[in-house]
């Protein structure tokens, strides 16, 4: 039995050993610098043509079929070439360019089909093939331009160089990363041809700089001598100079003893003229203190009060013109404030006299229709009024006709005194002999006239009594007609007395 299990683990391992034998011989990687060609079985990749025959794989791994299905592999790497073409320019001038072309096999699955189909077995090859169309496009493109043209823009040759070969280089499936053009040789010379005026005339532009530099050195040296022998001259100058005060000052040293001796007396004939113009000038102050100053004075002070009167009497006529000016403007101010018053005053009566018009119009209307309202209707209540008044007179007359005529009377005493005093009411001047009695007495005189009046009237009274008396009813007759005109006398008539 163990041998059993032995030989079955044997055979397992063994399985597993070929197993693992099998997938690494089916099991294909890409590296990512290349595509895996797997061809023996139909596939179909998306941008490719049905039935293309063969799968590309890129980036990963997959399974082959050992017998059934090849694997091949297509660098994706980057490949150069160079160029060396001969070429003839627009001109018919022979020229040699020198550049080099960077290209690959595109990214895409169309592109390394296209590469797989042309390169696969030939890709040691490929370099040459890219040569070869770039050389011709090449010779085309320089067959159209100048030398010129080419040698001041070299970017429009390359241009037009990678634009021409790029629908072919697309049918290959390669892509170009970069063209550039290194050198243009010319063996016939006639670029250094072109070149030689340019030259002759940088050349030309040296010798004149030369020259000029020349020049400005020799004025710098000609000035720079000039300076030198100013600065010679100026030095002997100077020497020349120090050389006289030299001398000069030995003179006056050797005539410094004269020169100190005349000094010392022109000092002593300086000091006594000062002494005579100090003498001079005391006596000249001796004599202003004595006599020109009391002059002056006298003088300043007759100035002084003329000045004074003189300037007091300029003030006063000032000061009336003044006021005669400020009074005529007063005035006028006056006039003119009254005139715009009286204008306002105008203007404001004539509005308040029309508002008050038409106010007084209104209101008239209106008493007038009150007065006729309350005049009847007093007139209603004087009848009334006097109907109970003659009937009370009536009833009291024939009970007591002494205290109804005392009370008409007292009534109407006021306007019985007033009409005694109209008799006064003429006189201008009164003299009165006894003062304050012969007052009392004019007054007590006028009184009597009215205690005279109440007798006559008691009179009347007791004769009217006679010729009538009160019926059963309460009635009167003619008296009582009497008594109503007394006891309604009509009103006297106000006369102003002089309050002298």
């Amino acid at each position: 039995m163990p041998m059993v299990v032995g030989v079955v683990a044997g055979v397992a391992v063994a399985a597993v050993l070929v197993l693992i034998g099998v997938f690494k011989m089916m099991w294909r990687v890409a590296e990512p610098n290349e595509a895996l060609i797997i061809s023996g079985s139909k596939h179909r990749t998306e941008g490719l043509e049905e039935g293309m025959g063969f799968r590309i794989v890129t980036g990963r791994g997959t399974l082959v079929l050992p017998g059934v299905q090849a694997v091949r592999k297509l660098s994706l790497d980057l490949n150069e070439t160079e160029l060396h073409v001969d070429c003839v320019t627009h001109q018919g001038i022979p020229l040699k360019v020198r550049g080099v072309v960077i290209f690959k096999v595109g990214d895409d699955f169309v592109s390394i089909a296209n590469a797989a189909r042309r390169f696969l077995d030939q890709q040691r090859l490929m370099a040459e093939r890219v040569h070869n169309v770039f050389a011709g496009h090449l010779r085309s493109i320089v067959g159209g331009l100048t030398v010129e043209d080419m040698i001041r823009d070299r970017e429009k040759l390359t241009g037009q160089t990678r634009a021409a070969c790029g629908t072919e280089m697309e049918k290959l499936g390669l892509i170009v990363d970069s063209l550039q053009i290194h050198e243009i040789e010319d063996p016939t010379g006639y670029i250094q041809n072109l070149a030689m005026p340019h030259a002759a005339a940088v050349q030309r532009d040296a010798r004149i700089a030369q020259a000029e530099a020349n020049r400005l050195a020799t004025e710098a040296e000609q000035q720079s001598f000039a300076r030198m022998a100013e600065a010679t001259r100026d030095s002997e100058i100077l020497q020349a100079g120090y050389q006289a005060e030299r001398d000069k000052a030995a003179a006056k040293a050797r005539q410094a003893g004269p020169l100190a001796e005349a000094g010392a007396r022109q000092e002593v004939v300086v000091q006594e003229t000062r002494v005579a113009e100090l003498e001079a000038h005391r006596r000249e102050q001796q004599l202003q203190a004595d006599v020109r100053k009391p002059a002056d004075a006298q003088a300043y002070e007759k100035r002084t009060l003329a000045e004074a009167e003189r300037d007091a009497r300029i003030s006063a006529a000032q000061a009336k013109a003044r006021e005669t000016e400020l009074a005529a403007a007063a005035e006028a101010t006056r006039v003119k404030t009254a005139a715009g018053a009286e204008a306002e005053a105008t203007r404001t009566r004539g509005t308040a006299g029309a508002a008050a018009t038409r106010a007084t119009g209104e209101a008239e209307a209106a008493a007038a229709q009150a007065r006729g309202l309350a005049e009847a209707e007093a007139v209603r209540a004087r009848g009334l009024a006097e109907a109970e008044a003659i009937k009370a007179r009536a009833a009291a007359l024939a009970e007591n006709q002494e205290a109804v005529v005392a009370q008409q009377l007292a009534e109407n005493w006021p306007e019985i005194v007033r009409a005694g005093a109209s008799a006064f009411g003429n006189v201008d001047n009164m003299v009165l002999l006894n003062g304050a009695e012969g007052m009392s007495e004019l007054f007590a005189k006028a009184l009597t006239m009215g205690g005279t009046g109440l007798g006559l009237a008691r009179q009347l009274l007791a004769s009217m009594n006679q010729e009538g008396s009160p019926d059963r009813n309460g009635r009167t007759t003619a008296g009582t007609s009497s008594l109503n005109g007394l006891a309604s006398p009509p009103p006297a008539q106000r006369v102003p007395v002089d309050e002298k």
